[in-house]
């Protein structure tokens, strides 16, 4: 069994499901707001390893639906200021455990703690209202 520090948007139905299927797997789960948290650029940029700045990005995000924020043409410094700025634009979940980080549900080492039970719970529960989650 692992702690897992679960960053997430509060009340996202996808965040919820992979929540139970750490839960179901045997892990602690500590979930926090990943818009409340007071982030800084050390904290923030550690959970992005060695990624494309792309995939840092949510692409449900409405400044990045909207194409107001554009992944592709943004450095790792302007992404990371722009993510203070507004938490929207982080994808999520961000995961903590065993020392490990990562953004996304699909990286190490999510696999690892879901192990058998692992399927596809990084997309959007509800894509027939995207990209209308609720704002909290």
């Amino acid at each position: 069994m692992a702690i897992v520090l679960f960053y997430q948007k509060p009340g996202c139905g996808t965040n919820a499901r992979q929540i139970r299927a750490l839960e179901a797997a045997g892990h602690q789960v500590i979930a926090k707001s990943l818009l409340a948290e007071r982030w800084t650029a050390q904290d923030l940029r550690a959970f992005f390893g060695e990624t494309p700045v792309t995939t840092w990005f949510n692409p449900a995000a409405p400044r990045v639906k909207s194409g107001e924020v554009k992944p592709a043409e943004i450095d790792a410094a302007g992404a990371i200021a722009l993510m203070l700025d507004d938490p929207l634009l982080i994808r999520r979940p961000l995961i903590e455990a065993g020392g490990a980080r990562c953004a996304g549900f699909d990286r190490e080492p999510v696999p690892s703690l879901l192990g058998a039970e692992r399927s596809d719970l990084q997309g959007c529960t509800r894509p027939e209202a995207m990209p209308r989650c609720a704002e909290q």
